[in-house]
């Protein structure tokens, strides 16, 4: 059966912090490109007629250290934008604001560089991500895409058939493999957070 293989880039020092790290191109620690190298493992023996990247570089270069060869740029991969909030914890949120969930409170707009977007427009770029994607599996090929936590999670739930904020049920640790199928035609979870 076809599958979907999902992995989420290596280690940032903002990932580490717990800083939210949507549209700053931060790159791969030390640890990050030693787990994505491990991630070259979890893939060997699969080919890829179609391997999807988000631009940021810390997608790129964990899909270059992964052994994923001729990754094509998507757009729509990259991470959720945090507007106001980029750069800084769930804590420090807190602070002013209590009690603030990500996938129910959503963030407020920042500057010309992180204008924020809602889940709901998070949720649209993943099934234009999944309308790309379908084809090539249901022709009996592999894909993969390389991308983001909180992007990888919201493409999950919709290829689930959830709507987007169901993307909080499927917590996704840095450099992991998940992968997506069917069973029948059913579009199922196969694996999650594989190290």
């Amino acid at each position: 059966m076809p599958e979907l293989m999902l992995v989420r880039h290596g280690e940032t020092e903002w990932s580490r912090s717990g800083r939210h790290t949507g549209l700053t191109d931060i790159p791969l620690t030390p640890e990050g490109e030693a787990q994505a190298k491990a991630v070259a493992d979890l893939l060997a023996g699969h080919t890829f007629p179609l391997a999807l990247t988000s631009p940021l570089v810390r997608a790129r270069h964990t899909a270059e250290l992964a052994g994923i060869t001729g990754a094509e740029v998507e757009p729509d991969l990259v991470e959720w934008d945090y507007g106001g909030y980029e750069g800084i914890t769930t804590n420090e949120i807190r602070e002013s604001v209590p009690g603030w969930f990500l996938w129910r409170d959503g963030v407020p707009p920042g500057d010309a560089d992180h204008p924020g977007e809602s889940i709901a427009d998070v949720g649209r770029r993943v099934d234009r991500v999944l309308a790309r994607v379908r084809p090539v599996l249901e022709g009996g090929e592999d894909a993969v895409l390389v991308a983001h936590g909180h992007l990888l999670r919201v493409l999950t739930a919709r290829w689930l058939g959830l709507p987007p904020q169901d993307g909080r049920l499927f917590r996704l640790e840095t450099a992991r493999l998940s992968t997506l199928g069917y069973e029948r035609e059913q579009p199922v979870l196969l694996g999650w957070n594989v190290t």
